[in-house]
């Protein structure tokens, strides 16, 4: 598959990503009555990548996350050439769906307009080092999921199921901590659209920290599956 139709899957499955995972948090958890909290947020995060690797798995892998990419790099499942063309795709689709987001929100940005912080900025209060800490874990054990799920090992046809499965169950886990990020194109996607600069002055965060943890993965997994 050319890297350019790959590149436009990753913009477009990674729009989809921030558009319904985001989107459940500006516009469906709080919603008088009706509003689907954190428990919503953490399935509506799951399904849009359940979704998107059923409908771009076979076209670009999936990945929807510059960490993934850089796991999969690292564990010798992702040519290291194509790692920042994959990362530009991924951080275009999430800014463009934080623009569509901010314009169905008309400019109403509650709650941070799901951003990812930490201090003040933490759902629950919790500080740099609990949410660095959090991301780095999160990630790591994401990516062991996902290393795991794609092996040829593992039973064909059901990775999409984990893997969204587990990115649930991490959100479920984080959002009291950092708003869960594991993902630095979310991050940034939302990043400029919070009010103030908080968020962009936070951000680096959330890419060292899912790097880390990605990295860590993807050298420690193929050593596992070996033995």
């Amino acid at each position: 598959m050319p890297l350019h139709t790959r590149m436009s899957a990753e913009f477009l499955g990674t729009l989809w990503l921030v558009l319904g995972g985001c989107g459940s948090a500006v516009l469906a958890a709080a919603f008088p009555g009706l509003g689907i909290g954190l428990h919503g947020v953490s399935v509506a995060f799951g399904l849009t990548v359940l979704t998107m690797a059923f409908a771009i798995g076979p076209i670009s892998g999936c990945h929807l996350n510059p960490a993934v990419t850089l796991g999969l790099a690292v564990g010798g499942r992702c040519a290291w050439k194509e790692l920042l063309p994959y990362w530009a795709a991924k951080v275009l689709g999430a800014l463009a769906a934080g623009a569509i987001l901010y314009g169905i929100a008309s400019g109403f940005v509650p709650n941070g307009f799901a951003s990812n912080g930490y201090g003040p900025h933490s759902p629950g209060g919790f500080g740099l080092g609990s949410a660095l800490l959090c991301e780095v874990v999160m990630t790591a054990f994401f990516l062991f999921v996902i290393l795991g799920a794609t092996s040829k090992k593992a039973a064909p046809g059901f990775a999409p199921i984990a893997i969204g499965l587990c990115l649930t169950l991490i959100h479920l886990v984080s959002i009291p901590v950092t708003n869960t990020s594991v993902n630095p194109a979310r991050s940034t996607g939302v990043a400029p659209f919070a009010g103030g600069s908080w968020a962009l002055q936070q951000l680096w965060l959330f890419w060292v920290a899912p790097l880390l943890g990605a990295a860590l993965a993807g050298f420690l997994f193929p050593k596992l599956e070996r033995e």
